[in-house]
């Protein structure tokens, strides 16, 4: 595969459930996150050839093909085209995966992708209650289709983890966070939002501007943690609310081109998409894959998990990458260092972009080469991406 880089990465702050953002559609949040996406590097968004966002909840607001109706607002030529896909928890990463493989192909040069997700607007779920169930009797003959709370559970029996192993890191993913924004090491990464603004039209004053994550808990204790209900066994269950990912609303984008295009249009590369994949797990333990997915796109790449310099694997629930160390042997030093869903939110179809913006972020930071990502995802599958940092 030809050099594919990236050229940039921006994400909204992330807004908790029915707080800054909620009075912000998910397609406002995406025309604002590209189209500072492209001023800060100066690129015309005449040279982009494709828009690509993840959704999940593809109802009301974010029915109508949300990637060109992003585009659309942000004033961009109606020649763009949009696609917006759905690969539940992975949908923002693999929409980077699907502009890697068009840029590969040689179909384009230059597309943006992401995704943007308001699930205070528009609640998880919602799409599957108008038409009935999800699965049909042929899939749920064969296979016991849980929940992913009591997927959860079932991943909690099977890796021996405890309730306080669970709330022991939950409690570290907000101390991680806390101590990252306080440091001011997402700054280069977050374009402010002002609410009013995007809310109202014809407002000559933006009004309240968020500038950071509103999902951080600094207040909370690992006292509090443990005295939390639990969410889906009542009497035997081990995840909670405080040790799960936070329902949230947010976008996220990024710019990609091959190598010879950025070094054409002048642009300096940031990083390069090393390997990607997807995979298929078990759909009853369902939340499994970024195990699999991590072995997979270290193969394809030729690399080990001892060349790898900073992991992030999405935190759905804290059982996800407590099990995924287990299995692999990565030390949590060098795992979702600034936090991760637990503290930061999880807006399902801006996610796969979030985690990607933030791993660039570090590695440049820390001046590392490699990062990997990887993403459980709803019905048993996992996403994972291999990126390499780029003097």
């Amino acid at each position: 595969m030809k050099d594919i880089v990236i050229v940039d990465a921006l994400r909204t702050p992330i807004g908790k459930f029915r707080g800054s953002l909620s009075g912000v559609r998910a397609d406002h949040l995406g025309a604002l996150v590209i189209s500072r996406l492209l001023e800060r590097v100066d690129v015309s968004p005449a040279l982009v050839e494709d828009v690509i966002f993840g959704c999940v909840t593809q109802i009301g607001e974010q029915s109508a093909n949300i990637a060109r109706t992003a585009l659309l607002g942000a004033g961009w030529p109606v020649t763009i085209p949009g696609l917006t896909i759905d690969r539940k928890c992975g949908s923002g990463e693999v929409a980077v995966h699907l502009a890697v493989g068009a840029i590969a192909a040689g179909a384009a040069d230059v597309v943006v992708a992401g995704g943007a997700e308001s699930m205070s607007r528009v609640p998880m779920g919602s799409n599957r209650e108008i038409h009935g169930e999800a699965f049909g009797w042929m899939a749920a003959q064969r296979y016991e289709l849980t929940s992913q709370g009591e997927a959860a559970e079932r991943i909690v029996d099977r890796w021996s983890l405890s309730r306080d192993a669970l709330d022991d890191f939950a409690f570290a993913s907000h101390q991680r966070a806390a101590a990252a924004a306080d440091a001011g090491y997402f700054d280069n990464e977050i374009v402010p939002v002002a609410v009013e603004a995007l809310r109202e039209k014809n407002l000559t004053e933006p009004g309240v501007v968020l500038r950071g994550d509103e999902t951080i808990r600094r207040d909370t204790s690992r006292e509090k943690l443990s005295t939390l209900k639990t969410s889906f066994r009542p009497d035997n269950g081990r995840i909670t609310a405080g040790n799960s990912s936070q329902i949230s609303d947010g976008a996220a984008a990024l710019l990609l081109m091959s190598a010879d295009t950025a070094k054409r249009l002048g642009c300096k590369a940031r990083a390069r998409i090393v390997a990607f994949t997807t995979v298929g797990s078990d759909p009853t333990l369902m939340l499994t894959g970024p195990m699999a997915a991590t072995r997979k796109v270290l193969a394809k790449a030729g690399l080990s998990l001892n060349d790898i310099d900073l992991f992030e694997v999405n935190e759905a629930f804290a059982c996800v990458p407590l099990a995924w160390m287990q299995e692999t042997g990565v030390p949590h030093d060098k795992l979702n260092v600034n936090g991760g869903a637990i503290a930061l939110g999880h807006p399902l179809g801006a996610s796969g972009a979030r985690l990607m913006t933030s791993l660039l972020n570090e590695l440049e930071r820390r001046g590392a080469r490699y990062g990997l990502q990887a993403i459980c995802c709803a019905g048993g599958m996992g996403t994972a991406t291999l990126i390499e940092r780029l003097d």
